[in-house]
């Protein structure tokens, strides 16, 4: 294992990457809630002698760590776009110009060209306000079984869709797209529904809201691609196809990274290790 990691500390996930000894990138993660957590893990590699740390909890985390290792900070968008370019290089996406948008506990969407990026744009709605619904809604709070859960639900129960208003008329926009997200429930009588259609219908409208603010801000910057990122992602592939589905209806290109929800950490490890090589 190498004597570098990189570490992004998320709202709700903290991410480490580092490499083995065959040089070949490795992942892990912790609940943010649990730092101890990373310390142990640190404390059971000693090798790792530098970090490369980023995130919105890092004073959370060095105030764990104290002054156990050497650790060097790099601004979270900074890290979260060199890791962007790594993994777009890895898999072999050849690309100067996108809209990469990092759906995290929130969603924070930037522009790059090139080596240069902008902060456009974000939206409070994410993988916490797909949490926080589904707690509320259905009593589930954990990630992993509101996932499972939501790819085996239905939205046409409680969505109301282009073709519920028009009702048989021929319809001025594909008649399967949402008119309302749950848009069905204030017109029927109907007032008990199915725990997974609940949770595929919250992250339909979470999958749509990010969606449209992408490709709204794709086209003010006159650019085809959409980069997905982020650990609202990982194995969910209800959300990935709402979005995906969307992003192409209207006429993008969107592009999921194999390890999008990594992207701050790999790109704290690349920082670490140039500064170390210097």
């Amino acid at each position: 294992m190498s004597a570098w990691i990189g570490i992004d500390t998320g709202g709700t996930l903290t991410k480490l990457a580092y490499l083995d000894e065959r040089r070949e990138l490795k992942l892990t993660v912790f609940p943010s809630n649990e730092m101890h957590l990373v310390k142990e893990w640190l404390e059971n590699h000693p090798q790792v002698e530098e970090i490369g740390l980023t995130g919105g909890r890092t004073e959370q985390l060095l105030d764990v760590l104290k002054t156990m290792k050497s650790i060097e900070y790099i601004v979270e968008f900074e890290a979260t776009l060199k890791g962007v370019r790594y993994l777009l290089e890895k898999e072999g996406h050849t690309i100067d110009q996108s809209i990469i948008t990092n759906i995290g506990t929130g969603t924070s969407i930037h522009y790059m060209d090139g080596n240069t990026h902008a902060r456009v744009g974000g939206t409070g709605v994410g993988g916490g306000t797909l949490i926080g619904l589904s707690t509320i809604m259905t009593g589930i709070s954990d990630f992993d079984e509101i996932k499972a859960n939501a790819f085996k639900g239905k939205r046409e129960g409680i969505d109301l869709l282009v073709k519920d208003i028009y009702q048989g008329m021929d319809t001025p926009i594909d008649g399967n797209l949402t008119a309302s997200n749950f848009g069905k429930v204030g017109i029927t009588d109907q007032r008990e529904f199915e725990q997974n259609n609940v949770l595929a219908t919250t992250q339909g409208l979470i999958g749509e809201v990010i969606s449209t603010l992408s490709i709204q801000l794709a086209v003010q910057h006159e650019t085809e691609h959409i980069v997905y990122i982020g650990s609202t992602l990982i194995d969910n592939e209800q959300l990935v196809k709402v979005i995906e589905h969307y992003t192409i209806l209207k006429k993008h290109k969107p592009i999921f990274l194999e390890d999008c929800g990594f992207s701050g950490a790999i790109g704290a490890l690349l920082n670490i290790r140039e500064h170390s090589r210097k």
